[in-house]
């Protein structure tokens, strides 16, 4: 299975925080940042307000899945962030994706459609 680059360190957090621009729906927040690479890449972020670790842990896979599925109608060379709130803590894999997308939209990273 092919990995896709993810934001790890602490320093890509803050720089994507200070000088990205965010969007908020009622269960995600979404940060992105033109990173000048050619790649885009991900961050996910659950504090313990969204539940214990099984919990947070759920949720990042569930968005990391959505970003994998739709990673092709994403433009490239973006750093996002996807901070979880607490509603979204028991949610599906539809509502998340929902979300996601709805975003994407907002923040004008989706590809326009052919």
């Amino acid at each position: 299975m092919k990995r896709f680059n993810s934001l790890k360190k602490n320093q890509d957090f803050q720089t994507v925080y200070r000088r990205g621009k965010s969007y908020a729906n009622k269960y995600l927040v979404m940060y992105v940042m033109d990173s000048g690479r050619e790649d885009t890449r991900i961050g996910i972020s659950a504090s313990k307000k969204v539940g214990n670790s099984v919990v947070r842990h759920r949720f990042a896979r569930l968005v990391r899945e959505s970003f994998r599925l739709n990673k092709d109608i994403l433009e490239e060379g973006k750093d996002i962030i996807v901070v979880a709130r607490a509603a979204a803590k028991d949610k599906n894999f539809d509502k998340i994706e929902s979300a996601f997308l709805h975003l994407c939209g907002l923040h004008n990273i989706l590809k326009e459609s052919k």
